[in-house]
């Protein structure tokens, strides 16, 4: 997905480093769902202590202390378009922009800001330390979204998903999704405790899911308040494909079938490949946010 010629993303929105420190261990995102099976299949089968993965000794390591953080430099729209950094910057400036109309039009409640951290290796949050073998994560106790930006390298060559700008940019999308529950309540009306395909948890992600869906449709008409200029181009084909195989990549199916040979569904806490795709399709195709309520759908 190519960022519009003349646009330019401030700096000073995304925080480069560690995050706070807290007390429950972090996940629930997008790659959250490989550790997760790893632990069901592996460690409960074998007893191999897992815990390095999350930083489950709720260390601190890795923070940037106060008056050490370091933020994202502002961004033309070509940097945008060819360098990660950026394209995180350029993304979250259009979740922003999108959500801030969506959400008051569409559920009477106003959009708060969530901070977004890039951190590599580990970073302390809210929810506890994590590794980057969690993945992209959202934190709810602290509104925050974290990501390692070499998990897109893991997303094509571990999970086998097309490279592009828009797979990339689905997977903060998502992660902006889970900002959004929490907004509109989904989060603490959710049992996120229970796995299995018609689970909470399973709901939750699918929703997620949806809600990026409903960014994506929309991101070639948002415009930047500051600019003036829409954030994106229209989605090409090639690209709807690059986003919808990063949502295909990380099904629980998928990931089950890669790491044991089998699949098992009452192990499932993200869906299946093909729900998350077909749910990031609802949301793209004009769905709304009561469309995208998985929580209280009929049928997943």
């Amino acid at each position: 997905m190519t960022f519009q010629e003349g646009g330019s993303f401030e700096g000073g929105r995304v925080r480069k480093g560690g995050g706070r420190r807290g007390t429950m261990i972090a996940g629930g995102g997008i790659g959250a769902v490989l550790v997760a099976l790893l632990i069901a299949f592996v460690g409960n089968q074998t007893g191999v202590d897992l815990s390095a993965l999350t930083g489950g000794d709720g260390s601190d390591s890795g923070a940037y202390g106060e008056g050490q953080q370091e933020y994202i430099d502002t961004c033309t729209a070509e940097e945008a378009n060819s360098t990660r950094e950026c394209r995180l910057n350029g993304t979250v400036q259009s979740l922003d922009a999108y959500w801030a109309e969506a959400l008051p039009q569409q559920a009477g409640v106003q959009y708060a800001i969530p901070e977004v951290v890039s951190f590599t290796g580990q970073v302390s949050t809210g929810c506890g330390a994590a590794t980057s073998a969690v993945g992209p994560f959202y934190c709810p106790p602290d509104q925050t979204v974290y990501i390692d930006l070499g998990f897109y390298d893991d997303l094509t060559s571990r999970f086998g998903a097309n490279d592009g700008g828009l797979a990339e940019m689905y997977v903060v999308a998502h992660e902006f999704g889970h900002h959004i529950e929490q907004l509109v309540g989904a989060m603490d009306a959710a049992d996120r405790q229970g796995t299995g395909p018609e689970s909470d948890s399973v709901r939750i992600e699918l929703m997620a899911d949806c809600l990026a869906g409903m960014w994506a449709g929309h991101a070639a008409s948002t415009v930047d308040p500051d600019t003036g200029v829409t954030f994106l181009a229209p989605i090409t084909d090639q690209e709807l494909n690059d986003a919808l195989s990063a949502a295909s990549a990380v099904g629980d199916d998928r990931i089950q079938e890669a790491a044991t040979g089998q699949v098992n569904p009452e192990g499932w806490t993200h869906g299946s490949s093909e729900q998350r795709q077909r749910w990031f399709t609802i949301g793209y195709n004009g769905g709304t946010l009561q469309d995208c309520n998985a929580l209280s759908a009929s049928s997943l």
